[in-house]
């Protein structure tokens, strides 16, 4: 007797969350298997995706002595006006900029270190 997968995934797709539960009880007693070592594999993998993030935010934590010249960069960076920019300078740590790719966001951190800054990227 060959299984028939299609009609398998079709009847768990139509399945309630309790009737999933009772195959995955029964699953594992009849094999003697348990379902928590995938799922902690699953979490392994999801943290290791976590690590391999793509795009981070950048946050100003501290403005340092050079405050002035961390305010031109923000500006630069940014394209807020000057007293947005310093807005934003005062009110760290807040996030300059959000969601830029890996390279932008070191070279944002970069050039604010420069300026005096300290930087997190999240």
């Amino acid at each position: 007797m060959a299984l028939n997968i299609e009609n398998i995934i079709a009847e768990i797709k139509e399945a309630s969350i309790l009737e999933l539960n009772d195959l995955v009880k029964a699953i594992e007693e009849e094999f003697g298997v348990t379902a928590a070592a995938p799922v902690a594999v699953a979490a392994a993998g999801a943290a290791d995706t976590a690590d391999a993030k793509d795009s981070f935010d950048v946050e100003l934590t501290s403005a340092g002595d050079k405050k002035v010249g961390v305010i031109k960069v923000v500006r630069e960076i940014t394209g807020l006006g000057l007293k947005e920019a310093k807005e934003l300078v005062d009110g760290a740590p807040a996030l300059v900029k959000e969601g830029v790719a890996t390279a932008e966001a070191e070279e944002i951190k970069a050039k604010l270190e420069e300026a005096g800054a300290s930087v997190t990227l999240k």
